[in-house]
């Protein structure tokens, strides 16, 4: 009689449980953060993964998206880009997560982009890229070549610069930037003997020669430097070329991975005058950029996601600032948010077929997300002060972000395809 007594407290508790547990699962919907928080992309990922996290909490505050609280499930796939493709296939088939967002290189993005659309994912890219990509699966919400190294090339041309030196990591991002780069200057006159092309490996360190290079590259004067340097390699090579005597006068380097963020680790007094083009500036005068920039700095004193019990840790809180890849990162959460209750559902098919049209009016203006997958997107181009941050030197207004160059490149040029 007591066996049975305690066989059904022990069923009536094990079913109170469940009921519990699955009564927790039912007020949550996770969502994953692929972003490097180790190796050599983390100066850059780091930051991304906590703008993240604060958004998730504001969102929560107000509500969370369809009644329920985002609850984060954040991995590091360590600048490792196979490990990138383990991370997000755990993030889809073993987590559950409805969307994920990350990712920084092209070559993190294009490793796990066979796993998004096998599992049918929903994956948010917030980093300028090559283009000559689309995917059902993916909603890039960054700068694509025609919204900023297209822009910055002009800039320069403007400029009166007659001599291109370009130099990126070794990787799908700057060599397709660059290849699309050499045709348009071709087809604006400039000849190949003015057009410098060098590709370093991540986490590059001795920059003296190339620098020696540049040196006498800008020698005649008339010349500029288009970086897609990306991650810590950013730090030697400007060292070197200010201990070289270059500066923004007698070359300017014009930087599409260099944001506010990456300058806390930069001398910056050594290199006012070089520019950024970028569809957001932490100095903009703007009144959802003023709350973006307080609200965040506030959470940084105490972060944490509200509604779910998750221990934030590894967060920097000293001389934080906004950049953007962040803004692309967080207002990336809101038009996801605005698909989710558009569509009444976190189904992956519904969600992509909501996003299109979105619209939010971010710190930097407004965004639509094109049918493309691409956002029409306010562009700027931004010039280094000595304190980290950029001032506005050129507002180009919205600008419809297209990811094939065969549709902005000068006709008389050939497709890259």
């Amino acid at each position: 009689m007591k066996t049975n007594v305690m066989r059904k407290l022990l069923l009536a508790t094990a079913l109170c449980v469940k009921m519990a547990s699955t009564s927790v699962a039912a007020e949550t919907v996770k969502v994953g953060v692929l972003h490097s928080l180790s190796g050599t992309m983390a100066i850059s990922e780091t930051s991304l993964k906590d703008v993240l996290l604060f958004t998730f909490d504001e969102i929560n505050k107000s509500g969370g998206v369809l009644g329920k609280m985002i609850e984060p499930v954040v991995v590091d796939p360590a600048s490792n880009w196979p490990l990138f493709a383990e991370k997000s296939k755990q993030l889809l088939e073993q987590d559950k997560v409805a969307v994920v967002f990350g990712c920084w290189t092209s070559v993190s993005r294009k490793s796990v982009l066979p796993v998004f659309e096998k599992d049918n994912g929903l994956l948010f890219y917030p980093v300028q890229y090559e283009g000559e990509e689309l995917s059902k699966n993916i909603f890039y919400t960054a700068e694509a070549v025609n919204q900023q190294a297209i822009p910055a090339v002009d800039y320069m041309l403007a400029e009166g610069k007659k001599k291109f030196y370009l130099l990126g990591s070794d990787y799908v991002y700057p060599r397709t930037t660059n290849k699309i780069l050499k045709q348009y200057l071709k087809a604006k006159g400039i000849p190949d003997s003015d057009i410098e092309e060098i590709y370093t490996p991540f986490g590059h360190t001795d920059y003296q020669t190339i620098v020696a290079s540049i040196k006498k590259f800008t020698a005649s004067g008339k010349a500029c430097v288009i970086s897609t340097l990306n991650g810590d390699t950013n730090v030697p090579f400007f060292k070197e070329f200010a201990n070289a005597g270059l500066t923004s006068e007698n070359c300017p380097v014009v930087s599409f991975s260099i944001s506010e963020d990456e300058f806390r680790g930069l001398p910056a007094k050594e290199l006012v005058g070089h520019l950024g083009c970028w569809t957001y500036f932490m100095s903009l005068k703007t009144p959802e950029n003023k709350a973006f920039v307080n609200n965040f700095t506030k959470w940084l004193k105490d972060p944490k996601v509200t509604g779910v019990d998750y221990k934030v840790s590894g967060i920097d809180t000293k001389k934080r600032v906004t950049c953007s890849p962040m803004n692309l990162s967080r207002m990336g959460v809101y038009l996801w948010k605005q698909a989710v209750e558009k569509a009444g559902s976190f189904e992956v098919d519904k969600v992509r077929d909501a996003l299109v049209g979105q619209k939010f009016k971010g710190p930097a203006g407004e965004v639509t997300m094109q049918e493309n997958h691409h956002l029409i997107n306010n562009v700027y181009i931004g010039e280094t002060l000595a304190s980290g941050q950029f001032k506005i030197i050129k507002s180009l207004g919205p600008v419809s972000g297209e990811p094939f160059s065969e549709k902005f490149l000068p006709k008389t040029t050939a497709s890259l395809k």
